[in-house]
């Protein structure tokens, strides 16, 4: 019988089938971090149950920390010290290994998971953050859950889920100049709506995803969480075999040979089925913007704002302060963030820094750039890139989610306008009454030289 990817990897990881219809899957990795994940494991300390692999069981510190150099336990956000001192000592305790703040390894949960290793082709791992499908790039099967959850797959090494529809989205043609895998799931989330992959494990392919990095893929499998599908997929080639080897994590030696024996089965069947299947052209394709409060509400920034008819949209207009049919080149901006587990990573840096180079931030911009990992930023400070950042008026941070989330105590003020590479645009994500308009590294990289929404293209 012919089967997808998805099949294949959920067949190998059922245990059992529960008498609600649901099924239990075996976990192969956990990955925490202090926001979500300090409370699940003081959860286990309370409750005095242990976990059943401690070194299947990974923590970051990322969502809570501040950003700034020279960072420590102190939080701009209220009771955020807590949460932090909490998740360290409950994973010291439990002998987790910890990314902690000024590790050498610290980073974003998705970003460190990929880059150590940790996440790997075929692997099941479950994460209490709703962007962990960013790992299904590599092949492997990475679920969001929430916090209960991850105490039940700490302790069982097993997790109760209802197996979803499928979706294949096939990404056809050549991308022109300037065009980025976030424009690509930028355009499949306006085209099909922000709900059109709705609760569905959707595996993209074709000749464009053959031909993006290993960086590319992780972008465009993050953003599946804004296309409401249930986890993301790109089955393992020789991009993803080139960028795991030599990770902390991976197999080494004779076992690499094996690994990667198994991992180069791993791909759908030439006659699987999926409950939906679609087709995009890319060739014509060019930068996008968001203009609404979702990332469906978007457009390439050669079109203008859709006529308004629907209520909700209206009120997305109302408070992006924008109206219909207008262009969004020439709107000024007074943010420009860099980062996230969506474009954080060291070839989204020298996206942006392409664009920056000679020139200088507009001065009425505040400008930030917030490096993936630890270890993100110390190559792109071995390659001279925070130096075109700083150059350019930007302000160059330690690693962590920091204004994508807000949760960490920062954000803009009301009635700012912001461009930003994060994967979410809905009122108040990057500060009360902060208006957020999401792009690529490039677009943000040359609105903020111009303070005012611009085609990046200009700058190539």
């Amino acid at each position: 019988m012919q089967s997808t990817l998805f099949e294949k990897l959920w067949d190998q990881h059922k245990v059992t089938q529960l008498k609600d219809g649901s099924e239990l899957l075996y976990i192969d990795r956990v990955f925490l971090h202090e926001r979500t994940g300090g409370i699940a494991l003081t959860g286990l300390q309370h409750s005095h149950r242990k976990i059943r692999n401690v070194r299947h069981v990974f923590c970051t510190m990322d969502h809570i920390i501040d950003t700034f150099p020279g960072r420590n336990d102190n939080t701009l956000m209220p009771g955020g010290t807590e949460f932090i001192t909490k998740t360290r000592e409950a994973a010291q305790d439990l002998g987790i290994r910890l990314f902690d703040i000024n590790d050498a390894d610290q980073g974003i949960s998705h970003v460190v998971s990929a880059e150590q290793g940790i996440t790997l082709p075929g692997l099941t791992v479950v994460c209490p953050d709703s962007h962990t499908c960013t790992l299904g790039a590599l092949g492997a099967l990475a679920l969001g859950i929430g916090t209960s959850d991850c105490e039940h797959a700490l302790v069982t090494e097993t997790l109760r889920v209802e197996k979803p529809k499928q979706m294949r989205v096939r990404f056809e043609g050549e991308l022109q100049a300037g065009v980025s895998s976030k424009d690509l799931i930028m355009h499949l989330i306006r085209t099909y709506t922000a709900s059109g992959g709705q609760g569905m494990a959707i595996e993209y392919c074709g000749p464009v995803i053959d031909s993006l990095s290993m960086e590319a893929r992780f972008t465009l499998c993050n953003m599946t969480t804004e296309f409401s599908g249930f986890t993301a997929l790109i089955a393992p080639d020789q991009v993803t075999f080139d960028y795991i080897a030599d990770k902390p994590f991976a197999p080494k030696g004779a076992l690499w040979q094996q690994a990667k024996q198994y991992w180069e089965q791993l791909s759908s069947d030439p006659d699987a089925k999926f409950d939906i299947e679609l087709t995009l052209d890319c060739s014509n394709i060019v930068p996008m913007i968001s203009w609404g409060t979702s990332p469906g509400h978007s457009v390439f920034i050669t079109d203008r704002i859709p006529v308004i008819e629907d209520t909700a949209l209206q009120r997305a207009a109302e408070y992006m302060n924008l109206s219909p049919e207008q262009s969004l080149v020439g709107v000024e901006v007074q943010g420009a963030f860099i980062g996230s587990c969506t474009n954080g990573r060291l070839s989204d840096l020298q996206a942006a820094a392409s664009v920056l180079k000679g020139h200088k931030v507009n001065k009425n911009v505040k400008a930030v750039c917030t490096p993936g990992s630890a270890k993100i930023k110390e190559a792109a400070e071995a390659l001279g890139l925070d130096k075109v950042f700083k150059d350019a008026g930007f302000e160059w941070r330690e690693p962590g989610c920091s204004l994508c989330f807000y949760a960490g105590g920062e954000g803009f003020s009301e009635g700012q306008r912001i461009i930003s590479t994060t994967n979410r645009n809905f009122e108040g994500r990057q500060g009360r009454g902060a208006r957020t308009h999401i792009a690529s590294p490039m677009m943000v990289a040359a609105a903020a030289i111009e303070g005012k929404i611009v085609d990046c293209r200009r700058y190539l």
